[in-house]
């Protein structure tokens, strides 16, 4: 499968998630049940109403993780939110930079865009901005951003190193951020690693993750650390699907929240 139907497939997958958007307490980690993992969304959605600046209309329930909640995010800074989907984590993160801050999301899915640009027109916000573009290619100037999070998106995109290296470009100098995602310990199957859907869902495109964190390191981050962790457990129902059972799954999935640092001031 190659980067362009990969994208393409991802793509429809939230299009569709955003022109018809589940409750997020039906939700997983990447879209409307049945899907590939099971991340207690239920439990996300009920610790994100409690932050200051909560959008229940921009919580699909497709994260993994609360990273703008660890993210360091002070008054009058300029936060970057990748995948940003209808701007769940924009908004909390825009409380957070205040008046004299800035929050800027970037989102691949047209649709998704739509809905966020339709939240920010109703709350009547000045300070936040969605632009349509790449994580591997991000429409950001260089050395911009204090803070960079992400929620469950990272996974997503197929060159990996090249979304490091962009995230590494557009921070400032002593910049830092604060990533949810999805990584692995142990093998996938070759027909689930396989699969278009499971990429979609989180799944087949997520590292391992030693190989996730080496790939931080190697676009020249210091400080990386695991600050959270939780196992996420695949539902009986989609290890069936393609032969396994619980007991005989040679792998874990797993949700981390990751920060790092651009060397600097």
């Amino acid at each position: 499968m190659s980067s362009s139907d990969i994208k393409e497939n991802v793509k429809k997958h939230y299009a569709g998630i955003a022109v018809q958007p589940p409750s997020p307490k039906a939700s997983s980690c990447c879209g409307p049940t049945p899907c590939g993992c099971d991340s207690r969304n239920a439990d996300l959605s009920d610790a994100y109403s409690r932050l200051p600046g909560y959008v229940p209309d921009a919580d699909l329930g497709l994260g993994c993780g609360i990273p703008v909640e660890i993210a360091g995010i002070k008054p009058g800074d300029t936060v970057l939110d990748l995948g940003s989907g209808a701007g769940n984590d924009v908004f909390v993160a825009r409380h957070l930079v205040g008046e004299t801050g800035r929050v800027i999301g970037v989102d691949m899915t047209e649709e998704m865009i739509r809905k966020a640009e339709s939240n920010k027109s109703r709350l009547g916000y000045g300070n936040v901005e969605f632009r349509r573009g790449e994580i591997e290619d991000l429409p950001v100037e260089a050395d911009t951003i204090d803070v960079v999070i992400s929620n469950c998106v990272l996974n997503l995109v197929p060159n990996k190193i090249r979304a490091f290296a962009e995230i590494y470009r557009v921070l400032k100098p002593g910049g830092h951020f604060s990533i949810s995602d999805i990584v692995l310990t142990g093998e996938l199957p070759p027909a689930l690693a396989a699969d278009v859907a499971m990429y979609a869902e989180c799944v087949a495109g997520a590292l391992q993750k030693e190989d996730y964190l080496a790939r931080i390191r190697a676009a020249g981050f210091s400080g990386v650390e695991v600050q959270r962790e939780q196992r996420v457990p695949m539902p009986e129902e989609t290890l069936l699907r393609f032969g396994i059972t619980a007991e005989a799954a040679r792998f874990t999935v797993w949700s981390i929240t990751v920060v790092g640092q651009k060397p600097g001031n």
